[in-house]
C-alpha cells in the first residue's frame, strides 16, 4: 500500500525543519546538507537546492535518483555539486534512509591529526567506537576536496562501510540513520563530542576514559525513540519551527 501524499507531505516538512536544525545547533553553516530516501522509492531521495541549511524551505527540496540526476523540472534552483555523497549511501547502505553531510567545526581537527575521535558523553554513543577518515587524496590525488562525482561518493560510501559516520580529511563528515530524526540527532552529538574530547584532551593529554564498547553498544540497544523526540522538540522550537511528533504511516 503506498502511502498518502499526507505522509510525504509531512516528511517533507520534516526535512525542511531537519536543516533549520543544523543550521540552529552550529552544525552546519552557510555550506552543509541533509537529506531523506523517498519513503516510498528507494532508489530515489529528497535534498534542497544549494542554499545556507537555515534558509531552505519546502519550495527548495528537489527529487533526485540514486545517480543524483533530479526527476522534476528544476526552475532555475542550482543543486548541491556534492548531492553524489548522498546518492551513493543510499545504494551501498539499504538500512539507511538520511544521510547528513557537514562541516561542524569542532570535528574537523579529528580527520586532520591522526587523533581518533571516539565517544565521551553517552548522549554520543550514535556515532559508535570506530569513526574512519576517508581521505579523498588516496584515490584522486589532489582536488579541491569537494564529492562531485559518483565515483568519489561511492569510495566515500565504502570507507563509511557499516558505521554511523566517516570523517572526510580536510572537509567534514558524513552521518547516517535508519531515520531523519536519528541521522540529525547523531550529527548533532557528533560535534559535540568533539567539542568535548578537544577540551578533555587539553585537561589531560591521552589519559581520557572513553566510553567502551559494551557500553555503547548498550546505550544504543537501551535509546527510546522519546530521546530522539525529545531533543527535536527542544531543537525544532529553538529553529522557530513547529514541533510535530515524527510522521506515521497511516494504514488505512
Amino acid at each position: 500500500m503506498s502511502r498518502p501524499n499526507s505522509y510525504l507531505d509531512a516528511k517533507l516538512d520534516e526535512l525542511v525543519t531537519a536543516n533549520r536544525i543544523l543550521g540552529n545547533q552550529r552544525v552546519c553553516d552557510s555550506f552543509g546538507h541533509v537529506s531523506i530516501r523517498h519513503p516510498d522509492h528507494e532508489d530515489r531521495y529528497f535534498l534542497s537546492r544549494s542554499r545556507a541549511p537555515d534558509l531552505i524551505d519546502r519550495d527548495d527540496l528537489i527529487e533526485f535518483d540514486l545517480e543524483g540526476n533530479p526527476l522534476e523540472d528544476l526552475r532555475g534552483r542550482a543543486p548541491y555539486a556534492e548531492r553524489f555523497i548522498h546518492g551513493a549511501v543510499y545504494m551501498h547502505r539499504p538500512d539507511i534512509h538520511s544521510v547528513v553531510h557537514n562541516h561542524s567545526m569542532n570535528v574537523i581537527p579529528f580527520g586532520v591529526t591522526g587523533t581518533p575521535i571516539r565517544p565521551i558523553l553517552h548522549m554520543c554513543a550514535s556515532m559508535g567506537c570506530d569513526v574512519p577518515i576517508w581521505d579523498s587524496r588516496d584515490r584522486f590525488g589532489d582536488t579541491n576536496l569537494l564529492v562531485r562525482t559518483m565515483d568519489m561518493g561511492h569510495d566515500l560510501a565504502k570507507a563509511l562501510g557499516d558505521k554511523r559516520a566517516a570523517l572526510m580529511r580536510g572537509h567534514g563528515c558524513v552521518v547516517v540513520g535508519e531515520s531523519l530524526r536519528l541521522s540529525v540527532f547523531s550529527a548533532v552529538y557528533l560535534e559535540v563530542n568533539a567539542e568535548i574530547q578537544i577540551k578533555a584532551h587539553q585537561l589531560g593529554g591521552d589519559n581520557i576514559t572513553f566510553l567502551s564498547e559494551g557500553e555503547v553498544q548498550s546505550i544504543i540497544e537501551t535509546r527510546t525513540s522519546f530521546t530522539v523526540e525529545r531533543a527535536w522538540e527542544h531543537w525544532s522550537t529553538k529553529a522557530n519551527r513547529p514541533y510535530a511528533m515524527e510522521p506515521q504511516r497511516s494504514e488505512f
